[in-house]
């Protein structure tokens, strides 16, 4: 098991030497470091360290005098002591990964930007309701609207695992990744091995 966390930098792109082009998402994992170790099996990594901690934190993370600003738990992690910090390199090119991140939040969306819904027609007398959903259920029987029906709602800001990401290189301390991950610029994502 191997795992790393990072921020998500921007997309870019590189060439194969045939000239296909690959789209690549930047991770910047410089400062990910082992935090905490709860026992053999789980340990805590954390990224960039916490301006004003409080008390608490700092007691926790005596032992590495530094309190992460993310810490994520993680099992399996081997060969790591306290205050080690963890490099990309431990993941091979062309290694499948799965990435986690927050996605970008859109705030309240309608049924068309949210689901995709056709909307109404733009004639024949149709006053108001061009982006609306419609009818939402039956008449009398069942006289209820089914839980999980598609409407209007907060869009985004949920938490999303896209798996068999390829590794697509390392430099430095940048991890190059086939197409897009989840999250705005910015935003901390978790990488693991399959």
């Amino acid at each position: 098991m191997k795992g790393i966390l990072g921020i998500k930098q921007d997309m870019s792109q590189i060439f194969k030497e045939s000239g296909e082009v690959i789209p690549i998402t930047l991770i910047d994992t410089s400062d990910c470091f082992l935090c905490y170790e709860k026992d053999e099996d789980i340990k805590i990594l954390g990224l960039k360290v916490k301006k004003n901690p409080n008390k608490p934190e700092i007691g926790k993370y005596r032992k590495v005098k530094k309190v992460p600003r993310f810490a994520k738990e993680f099992r399996g992690l081997e060969n790591l002591s306290l205050g080690d910090k963890v490099n990309p390199s431990i993941f091979e090119i062309g290694e499948k990964v799965k990435v986690s991140g927050v996605t970008k939040g859109k705030g309240f969306a309608g049924v068309v930007k949210r689901w995709g819904f056709a909307g109404g027609p733009k004639t024949h007398g149709q006053s108001d309701k061009h982006r609306h959903g419609g009818s939402i259920g039956s008449g009398t029987t069942p006289g209820n609207v089914k839980k999980g029906k598609k409407m209007p709602g907060r869009q985004g800001n949920d938490k999303k695992t896209i798996k068999n990401i390829e590794v697509v290189g390392v430099k430095d301390n940048l991890l190059l990744l086939k197409g897009s991950v989840p999250g705005a610029r910015g935003s901390l994502v978790v990488i693991e091995s399959l």
